[in-house]
């Protein structure tokens, strides 16, 4: 009798149940315990390989999505390769405006995997036809037997994140976790998640990172959104200068705001310290933990779990080159041997 090959029917079965793992040195001076959720471990390298597959799987069941159809996009990098990876298995043609902001190495991946980009400038306001927002939409008009995925303003963003993300860790916990912390752009995985983990229990403190120069922060404070707070920031996938429907805000206890040079340097810090290879996302979120423990946030008790959107190696031209830290004015005149030193051995 022959033998079942134990193999996967194709790449997208790997998406999901990824690992929670122990922070144990870059936390080792604060009070509790801290566990990042690592979605690099997704086979399209970041968490958004969650919402594309969940979205195209239920356009797809609606009759949306046919033979021949094309996806279109807005995107900072991450969900246009996941668009894209699932758009090959599936047999779609993709297309994307990504923002300027992306790193080189992102775009140049979202061409390896077959989409069509379109790379629009970041520093325009939402409603400009530059803007990705505007670029998507029109293409979208244009395209004939296409579906505009519209990430910022789909339900469905923070359903897959419900029916996952939230899982996953209440169960990885054992139902212990105190606070969950995850970077807030779309709103989808920090509200998804959120909404799972505060049905199973209240208490547990949601708090989502925002970055200066993003509205996401006085929004939820004041309901109001005030473009005297938009301004060019350089951390991407994180912060707004709009507000998403797909973020809850009722669900978010708090958002903190972190800065890009430190969230740049943390980023590299983790590397350092706990060997993951992280994106600058995860820095950003880190950075969030330090800030919140300077402020008392955390006692012996706390089980925090932080979201790790993405892997490292997307960001190769930015917080991991010395010549755009340098170029950023990141890099202070006594720097970190360390971190900066690199001897040429002749």
């Amino acid at each position: 009798m022959e033998q079942t090959i134990n193999a996967h029917n194709s790449i997208l079965d790997l998406i999901g149940n990824t690992p929670l793992v122990k922070l144990n040195q870059i936390t080792s001076a604060m009070d509790g315990e801290f566990y990042a959720k690592m979605e690099a471990f997704n086979p399209g390298h970041s968490s958004k390989d969650r919402i594309a597959a969940f979205i195209i799987e239920e356009a797809e069941r609606k009759g949306i999505l046919k033979e021949g159809s094309t996806i279109i996009e807005t995107t900072s990098g991450n969900t246009g390769f996941s668009l894209a990876m699932v758009s090959i298995v599936k047999g779609y043609k993709c297309i994307l405006a990504v923002s300027s902001k992306s790193s080189q190495d992102k775009i140049d991946m979202l061409r390896t995997m077959g989409a069509e980009v379109y790379v629009c400038p970041a520093h325009v306001s939402a409603d400009d036809p530059r803007s990705y927002y505007e670029v998507a939409k029109r293409l979208h008009q244009e395209t004939e037997n296409s579906i505009y995925i519209n990430q910022y303003f789909n339900e469905l963003n923070i359903e897959a994140h419900y029916r996952t993300t939230g899982p996953e860790i209440w169960e990885q916990t054992k139902g212990q976790i105190t606070h969950f912390i995850a970077c807030s752009g779309t709103g989808g995985t920090i509200s998804g998640t959120a909404r799972f983990l505060k049905e199973m229990n209240p208490g547990i403190k949601v708090i989502g990172v925002d970055a200066y120069g993003s509205v996401l922060k006085k929004y939820h404070e004041t309901g109001k959104m005030d473009k005297n707070e938009i301004y060019p920031y350089r951390i991407e996938g994180l912060g707004k200068n709009l507000i998403p429907d797909a973020t809850d805000f009722n669900i978010i206890d708090t958002f903190i705001k972190v800065a890009d040079k430190e969230s740049a340097h943390t980023a590299r810090e983790i590397a350092r310290t706990e060997g993951i290879f992280a994106g600058y996302t995860s820095g950003a979120v880190i950075q969030a933990v330090k800030q919140l423990n300077e402020l008392g946030e955390f006692s012996k008790d706390s089980k925090v779990v932080v979201i790790f959107p993405d892997h490292g190696s997307r960001y190769m031209s930015k917080v991991y080159s010395d010549k755009w830290m340098e170029a950023q004015g990141f890099f202070s005149e006594v720097q970190s041997s360390q971190e900066k030193k690199v001897e040429i051995v002749k």
